[in-house]
């Protein structure tokens, strides 16, 4: 039972913690666009290794 006393404030504590924190991301704008990045990266046409794009750029193929 005075297990509890110690391990009761900690949680709590660790509570306030992650809240503060999420908080602080969502007010920073972590969350805007969850959309954005993951397709621009879909939509990178600058790879150099596809055999079509050096082609494309008038750079000789290797």
């Amino acid at each position: 039972m005075t297990i509890l006393y110690l391990l009761l404030p900690i949680a709590v504590l660790l509570a306030i913690i992650a809240i503060a924190a999420f908080l602080w991301t969502v007010r920073s704008g972590q969350y805007d666009d969850l959309e954005g990045p993951p397709q621009r990266m879909l939509m990178d046409d600058d790879d150099p290794r596809m055999p079509g794009n050096a082609a494309r750029r008038g750079k000789p193929r290797a």
